[in-house]
């Protein structure tokens, strides 16, 4: 689990640089070469590779034609604005220091996307819209292991899809991966001048005007309907005494069955989360739905992924006001003896979680013979609040907005009983 020092470089008053950190210096070692300190601001350096000659020369690597910072959810969208009204022909690269996605732009469309992000892989943007199910994905990642061929190669291959279904899904992915692209809240992007025609493994052509439009539409519903649908992992019901539901919302009607959670619903209709929770909201709106808690599997280790759901979301609410230090070193401060123990070797991470399995491992031995769930529960419990009451002092958002109300349905997930 990589922390920021993970990355730093040391350069000492010669000029020499020495990697402080595993992943500064696994990274500085697959970048062996010759490379020109280009001109920057003092608290910046940017170098870029040009051989020995120190000439920028077609060989040595696209042209960096717009890279920054990225501070907050939104940043990529007046990025790729930019891009599209541009008409700038390039590959887009967003890092956010664990995943990397790149975007194809040409002449203000996206034509391909691809992404290390597991649920943005093609197989699984087939699973999640419905078009194969979990034996016919599992099947088809087993097959293509042994083929060496493209999840959709093997797919039609099998008889599972075909052509056309894989090529419309192949857009669907692009369009996901951007979408995800401009919701990155902590990284760094970078648009290279240009790209290569048969590096891409596929072409579409998406409006990217349209995807912003898309975009930032989502973001705000979403913030918007997490008040009354706070998870995919929730489980609607139909309302009792009421079967009359707006004729545009009867499929997912019809569909609720009291099991299904949000994403299963997804699935099913093949809609994807984010519609199938605009139309769950539409119905609780109108008194035809109600929401359930997600069905608790129980034990410890789901209270530290219950833990680690609140903190990633206070993390990145506080890297977003530039608070994430003073939160970091508070939690830091807070942290005693027993805490010391129970988190050993087990994080936090950059976005403040940690590695569930390692804290219920050191809970069993830091409590052997109590009961381990209701010990996390009171522990972490605390240390979450005091994560929300520091960000929450940092970061003032109205009431209706705060983020302890956007948090407490997971809260109430962790709090201790008695």
């Amino acid at each position: 689990m990589r922390k920021p020092q993970d990355d730093l470089v040391f350069i000492d008053e010669r000029g020499v640089a020495q990697p402080h950190g595993e992943h500064a210096g696994t990274q500085m070692r697959a970048r062996a070469g010759a490379y020109r300190l280009m001109p920057t601001p003092n608290h910046v350096v940017f170098m870029r590779f040009t051989g020995q000659d120190g000439r920028r020369d077609e060989e040595d690597g696209a042209i960096v034609r717009l890279a920054g910072e990225i501070t907050h959810p939104g940043t990529m969208c007046d990025v790729i604005a930019l891009i599209a009204q541009a008409n700038w022909r390039g590959e887009l690269t967003v890092r956010d220091g664990e995943h990397v996605r790149s975007i194809f732009i040409d002449s203000g469309n996206a034509v391909c996307a691809t992404s290390d992000v597991d649920e943005e892989r093609f197989g699984k943007i087939m699973y999640r819209f419905g078009a194969i199910d979990e034996f016919q994905l599992r099947h088809t990642l087993d097959k293509q292991k042994e083929s060496g061929l493209r999840f959709g190669d093997m797919a039609v291959e099998l008889g599972i899809s075909n052509h056309s279904q894989v090529y419309q899904y192949l857009g669907k992915q692009a369009e996901e991966i951007v979408l995800a692209s401009m919701q990155v809240s902590d990284g760094m992007f970078c648009f290279l001048d240009g790209f290569d025609d048969e590096a891409v493994p596929f072409h579409h052509s998406l409006n990217l005007n349209n995807l912003l439009m898309d975009g930032v539409t989502r973001m705000d519903e979403m913030r918007y309907f997490r008040q009354r649908v706070p998870s995919g992992d929730y489980v609607p019901e139909r309302a009792e005494g009421r079967t009359d539901a707006p004729k545009e919302f009867r499929a997912i009607y019809d569909t609720i069955d009291g099991v299904l959670s949000v994403i299963e619903l997804g699935r099913v209709l093949g809609l994807g989360e984010f519609q199938t929770t605009k139309q769950l909201f539409q119905l609780i709106q109108s008194k035809h739905v109600t929401m359930q808690k997600p069905r608790m599997r129980g034990g410890p280790l789901e209270v530290v992924e219950t833990a680690n759901s609140v903190l990633q979301q206070i993390h990145q609410e506080a890297d977003s006001g530039g608070k994430g230090t003073i939160l970091r070193n508070n939690l830091a401060s807070f942290v005693d003896p027993t805490y010391e123990q129970l988190f050993s070797r087990a994080g936090p991470a950059e976005k403040g979680a940690f590695e569930a399995q390692r804290v219920v491992d050191n809970a069993r031995a830091l409590f052997a013979g109590a009961n381990i769930e209701r010990q996390l529960k009171e522990l972490l419990y605390d240390y979450v609040s005091f994560a929300l009451f520091t960000a929450g002092s940092l970061v003032r958002r109205s009431k209706d907005q705060s983020l302890s109300k956007q948090v407490e349905p997971l809260m109430s997930r962790l709090r201790p009983i008695g």
